[in-house]
């Protein structure tokens, strides 16, 4: 199963969710190309699942780990221009599903953003790169989203309480952006972006600060570029860009 080809991206987009499963999640799959919306104009707004309980790599105590991500999170959202990063309670990293509860909570936060575009985790699996693209965490929040892309955050009878108690008001969103999905055909050049993308990363120090980031990072992007045949020394994103009207 794959997605089918990209729509043409909407031109008149004025603010973007980004929906994630992890601390880190956006930077890997779109940072560069959300500075780029920043510097365009668009007020981009994060939501993060979890605050990557499971993650690290040394033997910092267990129970830091969710604030040194979140803060984390924080400084990278900052590097690339977004202002506004909210974290969900109740979710640990490893065990998402895409639950009523998650979604419940997903369309909460579009009905408050009113985005007009969502850029969020795939719901699909990549088969030639498991590992990364493909945790179940990504899958899951992929997947919920999606459903509340639609149906739900668009009807004033799904979940009703958020109409009748907190008052918020049912919202379309217009555009999906999913990142590192199979066959992703929209491709960003980012390379005017690549140093802000490396910094936002580099925040991430509890996950990043053990590899040669800027040698991983430049290989995936460089390869994506040249697929796409943007020429010598470029650096690309990829997505599927779908519409949701």
């Amino acid at each position: 199963m794959t997605f089918p080809p990209s729509a043409p991206v909407l031109t008149d987009v004025s603010r973007a969710l980004g929906v994630f499963a992890h601390p880190d999640d956006v930077d890997f799959g779109a940072a560069g190309t959300i500075a780029g919306w920043v510097d365009a104009g668009i007020e981009v707004t994060y939501l993060i699942v979890t605050r990557g309980d499971a993650g690290g790599f040394d033997d910092t105590p267990r129970e830091r780990i969710p604030a040194i991500r979140e803060s984390e999170q924080r400084a990278a959202a900052s590097v690339v221009g977004v202002k506004t990063v909210e974290f969900l309670d109740g979710y640990s990293d490893g065990t998402v599903t895409p639950s009523l509860e998650l979604r419940r909570d997903i369309i909460a936060a579009i009905r408050r953003h009113r985005p007009d575009r969502i850029i969020t985790n795939s719901p699909l699996r990549r088969w030639d790169r498991i590992a990364g693209p493909s945790h179940p965490d990504h899958l899951a929040v992929g997947e919920a989203t999606t459903c509340a892309i639609y149906p739900d955050s668009r009807n004033p009878f799904a979940y009703p309480e958020l109409l009748s108690e907190h008052g918020l008001q049912p919202w379309t969103v217009r555009e999906v952006w999913y990142t590192a999905g199979p066959s992703p055909d929209h491709v960003v050049d980012i390379t005017d972006a690549y140093e802000t993308k490396l910094t936002a990363l580099r925040a991430h120090a509890s996950q990043t600060s053990h590899i040669d980031l800027d040698a991983i990072l430049r290989h995936r992007l460089a390869e994506t570029a040249s697929a796409a045949g943007l020429g010598e020394g470029r650096l690309a994103e990829a997505f599927t860009v779908l519409r949701t009207e």
